[in-house]
């Protein structure tokens, strides 16, 4: 819960004057709900940055009091949506199966989807990091078709390293990667070796070059060094 519609502004304003795209990296921004409007505006003319909802309901429409059906994201002209976000549950008990759904909802509505996936601390160390993973991505997958399933972008999180200042090394993170991208290859209509898998968890100026160069690590997913303009410049200018 960061960057009202006033910051928002303010932020793509100062990103905008520091960033220049580089090579074929995209980069996404995924603002508070309140400020999809006001990041629009602020970012009209730069196609090289893109945004998207960082949540929606399982549900299209209905009495769901301060649901966000992803049927009303496309309005705000975002293109990106993400789901299973380790903060939603944990915090609000999302389960694979209400990913599974809200992916459903995303691609529905014409978005693309990304789907978060990651063990905790506790998980890991009972060595269960790859059923973590195989369980998550096996049943956020189930109610998509083949075409669904191709539009994905996945991200690796792993919990205990989101906002602990904690970072999983790059060994770590090719590690989990691999076990992602055995499970698609496993996975009817996924392209195990086209899809992007992203790394999120402290990611940070100071070590994106080494989580970049690390293999099978396609992008990255920024949580607090992203609300910082530079800080996030400086990620980006990183990116192949």
């Amino acid at each position: 819960m960061s960057h009202g519609p006033a910051e928002t502004g303010a932020f793509v304003e100062r990103f905008a004057g520091r960033h220049r795209p580089r090579g074929d990296a995209t980069v996404i921004v995924f603002p508070p709900a309140i400020s999809l409007a006001a990041f629009a505006a602020a970012a009209s003319g730069r196609p090289d940055l893109e945004f998207g909802v960082q949540d929606v309901h399982t549900e299209v429409e209905g009495a769901h009091t301060s649901g966000i059906s992803a049927a009303m994201v496309p309005a705000t002209g975002a293109t990106w949506g993400l789901a299973g976000h380790s903060e939603r549950r944990r915090e609000f008990g999302d389960t694979d199966a209400d990913v599974g759904r809200k992916l459903v909802r995303l691609l529905e509505a014409g978005l693309r989807p990304v789907l978060c996936v990651g063990e905790t601390l506790e998980e890991r160390e009972a060595g269960r990091l790859a059923t973590v993973l195989e369980t998550q991505i096996r049943e956020a997958l189930r109610p998509l078709d083949p075409d669904g399933r191709a539009r994905l972008v996945y991200a690796y999180e792993p919990v205990w390293a989101i906002g602990t200042g904690r970072t999983a090394s790059p060994a770590d993170a090719e590690e989990a990667h691999a076990i992602v991208r055995d499970q698609l290859a496993r996975a009817e209509g996924c392209d195990a070796e086209r899809a992007a898998i992203l790394y999120g968890g402290s990611v940070k100026p100071a070590n994106i070059e080494a989580l970049l160069a690390a293999p099978g690590v396609d992008g990255v997913l920024v949580g607090g060094a992203s609300l910082d303009p530079d800080s996030w410049a400086a990620i980006c200018a990183a990116g192949r």
